[in-house]
């Protein structure tokens, strides 16, 4: 009689973005709506992995979900640009293979990380930016396209108007952003064959020019996946970028042998605000330890053990 090998565990956890969430303004409403959208991403993801599907695509699938929810700054709902439009950014990483693949600046495609996971299988490439990224998009037909007004939320237009007022009052009051931004959906999971995977969606900040990129389509940044453990970022970007953030905790736990919680501490509520930066970050191992860490007031996040027990919070002390 042959033996059966055991069941490994199975974990996922989502994000929505880490600020400062003050939930007299959010109000009990949009709170709700939140807690509902997290838990969809969840059922989603999970039900990949409960299926026997692989991290990468437990991840993809909770992604799009939250991509799909206005509640979040990526895919419908993501913030505006200076000049009134959306550009939309993500990546994705296969913890087993190294396997990446990200896009920035995209316009027109509704879910940014089926873009990303396309260009992991589909090129020989990592990144594509802009238009080229738009013109790989038209040789996928399963890659659905809108228009760019799709991504408009009402919310997100007053949030640009009051960034912009702000600008023309002082230059220096839009360059201290910490806490002031939502920047990113991601998630992390751990399949039924020990594999590990990461992805991270946004459409960056509030009123950027230039065609400013942030943390979340870095691989090494706002990404990361390897064997041991599985990291999506939310934060200013820049200082996740310059800190190399999500690379940084894997490192930590490779190389030093930290705990996953300690690495991702140390480096989300350590180096990251020594630097000047704020955000948060999520994790897991490939035993499933779950992390959450962050600096700011509050973090749109949630989890699935493997044990099998959930949740959804938004302030620190949820």
């Amino acid at each position: 009689m042959s033996m059966q090998s055991p069941r490994r565990p199975l974990a996922l956890v989502i994000h929505g973005g880490a600020g400062v969430i003050d939930m007299a303004t959010l109000g009990e409403t949009a709170a709700q709506r939140i807690h509902a959208d997290l838990d969809h991403a969840l059922d989603v993801g999970y039900g990949v992995l409960a299926a026997g599907g692989g991290a990468l695509d437990a991840v993809e699938a909770a992604v799009c979900a939250l991509e799909d929810a206005p509640s979040f700054n990526a895919g419908r709902g993501a913030v505006f640009t200076a000049d009134g439009r959306h550009e939309l950014d993500a990546s994705i990483m296969d913890g087993q293979h190294r396997r990446a693949g990200a896009v920035a600046g995209v316009s027109s495609v509704r879910n940014p990380v089926r873009l990303a996971r396309r260009v992991l299988e589909d090129s020989p490439h990592v990144f594509l930016i802009g238009a080229g990224a738009e013109q790989f998009a038209d040789l996928h037909a399963d890659i659905e396209r809108v228009p760019n007004e799709w991504f408009s939320t009402e919310a997100r237009r007053l949030q640009l108007l009051e960034a912009q007022r702000e600008e023309q009052q002082t230059w220096q009051a839009s360059q201290d952003l910490r806490g002031r931004y939502f920047g990113t959906v991601g998630a992390v999971a751990l399949d039924s064959r020990g594999h590990l995977a990461a992805a991270t969606s946004t459409g960056g900040m509030t009123n950027k020019r230039w065609g400013r990129v942030g943390d979340s389509p870095l691989i090494g940044a706002g990404t990361w996946a390897d064997a041991r453990c599985a990291v999506s970022c939310s934060g200013w970007g820049e200082y996740y970028i310059r800190n190399a953030v999500a690379h940084d905790i894997a490192c930590r736990v490779a190389y030093r042998g930290d705990r996953l919680r300690h690495a991702a501490e140390d480096v989300v509520l350590g180096e990251v605000p020594a630097h000047g930066g704020d955000g948060g970050v999520i994790a897991l191992d490939r035993d499933g330890n779950v992390v959450v860490a962050f600096s700011t007031r509050g973090m749109y996040r949630g989890w699935i053990r493997p044990d099998g027990s959930r949740g959804t919070a938004i302030q620190r002390d949820d």
